[in-house]
């Protein structure tokens, strides 16, 4: 008697272990959005770092930026690919929104989509949305 217990306990184990693995298998999902590039982005053909590495690595970029332009009162950062750039969110030659001017477009269709609440424009504003 015991026994039909057990089993029935297992089954009902199984099945509520495995239910996000069955939902994930059948729902779609949805790909990440490709940041758009602006002419600018898209005729320079390289950036600090490759593409694959700034997706991967642009916080902890921005962060060492951050601590160097307020620490060290250095603006300059020599990329591997010998250019310098200057460290900056604003528009500008060879900053940030420099070539990727868009913010809505290039940094907030990633960030909505990874659901990441970046506090960058909390200190800095973008130059476009200031009428």
């Amino acid at each position: 008697m015991n026994k039909n217990y057990i089993i029935a306990g297992l089954v009902i184990f199984v099945i509520a272990v495995l239910t996000p693995v069955w939902f994930n298998m059948v729902t779609t999902t949805q790909a990440a959005p490709e940041p758009l590039l602006s002419a600018k982005a898209k005729e320079a053909k390289k950036c600090v770092l490759d593409k694959y590495e700034m997706r991967a690595n642009h916080m902890s970029l921005l962060d060492e930026w951050r601590d160097s332009v307020v620490r060290d009162a250095d603006r300059l950062y020599t990329a591997e690919n010998g250019h310098t750039y200057n460290m900056s969110l604003s528009t500008g030659e060879n900053s940030c929104l420099g070539c990727h001017e868009d913010k809505e477009k290039f940094c907030d269709s990633c960030h909505t989509y990874a659901s990441v609440d970046p506090y960058c424009w909390e200190c800095h504003t973008n130059p476009k949305e200031i009428k």
